[in-house]
């Protein structure tokens, strides 16, 4: 289950607006090094995404401005 002020964030993105509905979506999660961090399958379940584009580590920078270039090429086809 997802922390109540995430979930409530998200509830607030999905349903608020109808120009929101198909909007790209990049979640960076961090921290998943630490204990009882909830794992990236469960936080792909929870909120419903298509899955896992690839990785990051903030630490190093890798991955970061991957999904960023996604992001915009996503914004840019819409």
């Amino acid at each position: 289950m997802l922390p109540a002020k995430i979930s409530q964030s998200w509830t607030l993105l999905t349903d608020s607006s109808s120009e929101l509905r198909d909007a790209p979506v990049l979640v960076f999660t961090n921290k998943q090094d630490l204990p009882g961090v909830m794992s990236v399958d469960d936080i792909t379940e929870a909120l419903s995404l298509s899955g896992v584009r690839g990785s990051s580590c903030a630490v190093s920078g890798a991955g970061l401005v991957e999904g960023l270039d996604w992001l915009s090429d996503q914004i840019l086809k819409k």
